[in-house]
């Protein structure tokens, strides 16, 4: 038998055909819902700016999120037919045995999970930064720009308090910036007000600088000092859906950097992180419960398989829903929270498979 045939290019054409035909049907009712939900929203937005920066890049991210939920109903759909059509048993009867038949079906899952994640790891974040600029002006701001109380360690043995921080006018209050040397307090910067200009381009006004050598202690004072401070307003300000906006490579950086600073408030950029590569197993592990549920005929007929497979899809989607609130309350990490619902849904996977296989 070859390796790649015509019953495999077959597969994977219905599988791939009807993947994005779910995902266009789900997609156009989607945009009912959304417009009647936003629509007051989209009346006060310019055209072009409701077309091109929100629906043109809601809709990926829309599709995205809910490959695994796609990915599903397009194996039971077109399965389902196929075992209808006796098609599945004329294969098995031409000697293809249960495992091979299951070759093109991974083949068209490695296509989905490959394309979903350079979705969700490059072409998306990137996207998502219009749409949520659009959401926050037009819909609901949920912009962070006001902080208080902030403190973080902005290098190794240098920690930088703030009062309060503006970021409409980029603008911070009762600044220091303290540097430990083995434990010990080396030098002190505070400042009444510190400005935020670029990436890492602080300006201090009406500082004080206090230097300690050799048991004694050195003032300098002065009214504006330009100086670089290994950090930025996002350090500190974090907003809702900041994690989106991140490509993986951000992301990681992100995180890695926030770790070494001491930050807790990272949560949901590690679910973000863990998520993208969970999506992907998922794509597998999906198909192989769809394809095990579909590939025989059932009295109910296809009705009573894309049922089944609705509320697999639906629970696995809740599950790992449920599964990331643990994480955010610190009961599991996020990399444990994300692969739960992987790892339980593998072994119902396994289980249906060696069931259908006999």
């Amino acid at each position: 038998m070859k390796v790649f045939n015509r019953i495999d290019r077959y597969i994977i054409k219905k599988f791939l055909g009807t993947y994005i035909f779910a995902i266009i049907l789900i997609l156009a009712i989607t945009i009912m819902f959304d417009v009647n939900e936003k629509l007051d929203a989209f009346l006060k937005a310019p055209l072009d700016a409701t077309i091109f920066d929100y629906f043109l890049n809601f809709l990926p991210y829309f599709a995205n999120q809910f490959s695994p939920l796609f990915t599903f109903i397009a194996v039971i759909f077109f399965t389902s037919k196929l075992a209808d059509n006796s098609e599945i048993i004329a294969m098995l009867s031409a000697g293809v045995s249960f495992k091979r038949l299951l070759l093109p079906y991974m083949i068209s899952a490695t296509i989905i999970a490959f394309s979903s994640y350079v979705l969700s790891a490059y072409i998306i974040p990137p996207a998502n930064i219009e749409r949520i600029e659009f959401t926050n002006t037009y819909v609901k701001n949920k912009r962070v720009n006001y902080g208080s109380n902030i403190m973080l360690q902005v290098a190794p043995g240098q920690i930088a308090y703030m009062s309060r921080y503006d970021n409409t006018t980029k603008t911070g209050y009762k600044f220091s910036l303290e540097s430990f040397e083995n434990k010990k307090l080396k030098s002190r910067l505070s400042a009444q007000i510190i400005k935020w200009d670029t990436a890492y381009q602080w300006q201090v006004r009406d500082y004080e600088i206090r230097d300690f050598k050799d048991k004694r202690e050195y003032i300098q004072t002065g009214k504006r000092l330009d100086t670089i401070i290994p950090f930025e307003p996002r350090d500190f300000l974090i907003a809702k859906n900041d994690h989106e906006k991140m490509t993986s490579p951000q992301l990681s950086e992100y995180i890695n950097r926030q770790k070494e600073r001491g930050v807790a408030n990272i949560k949901s950029f590690e679910i973000e992180n863990e998520k993208r590569y969970a999506m992907c197993a998922a794509a597998f592990i999906l198909t192989v419960i769809g394809m095990a549920l579909s590939s025989k005929k059932v009295k109910g007929g296809m009705g009573l398989n894309i049922g089944i497979g609705l509320v697999l899809s639906f629970s696995y989607i809740l599950f790992m829903t449920v599964t990331s609130s643990f994480a955010v309350s610190g009961l599991t990490s996020p990399m444990v929270a994300m692969w739960i619902p992987n790892i339980i849904y593998s072994i119902i996977a396994i289980y249906l498979y060696r069931r259908a296989s006999i």
